[in-house]
């Protein structure tokens, strides 16, 4: 599952950020996220989205708050949690 389709509220586990190649360079979009923490085993969740297309996307790793566009979002691959009865 895409970090970008990931239900409001619901926790996950990174498992990976895709590369997507350009000529001439590295994809730095992905390398920026693995840099801000999105490294697999990573704990995220889905905190908000925005109000106008839903876009963008306010995801939770730890205790630091990131904004997100889908398009962005849509790198990270993540394998969600199951929720615990409290």
């Amino acid at each position: 599952m895409r970090l970008d389709s990931l239900p409001l509220g619901q926790s996950a586990v990174v498992v990976s950020v895709e590369d997507r190649p350009q000529v001439g360079s590295t994809d730095v979009i992905a390398r920026r996220l693995r840099e801000l923490g999105f490294v697999p085993g990573e704990p995220v969740r889905l905190a908000a989205w925005g109000p106008i297309g839903a876009d963008p996307l306010l995801i939770q790793i730890g205790f630091t708050r990131f904004a997100l566009r889908r398009s962005e979002a849509a790198r990270v691959v993540v394998s969600p949690q199951a929720e615990s009865a409290a």
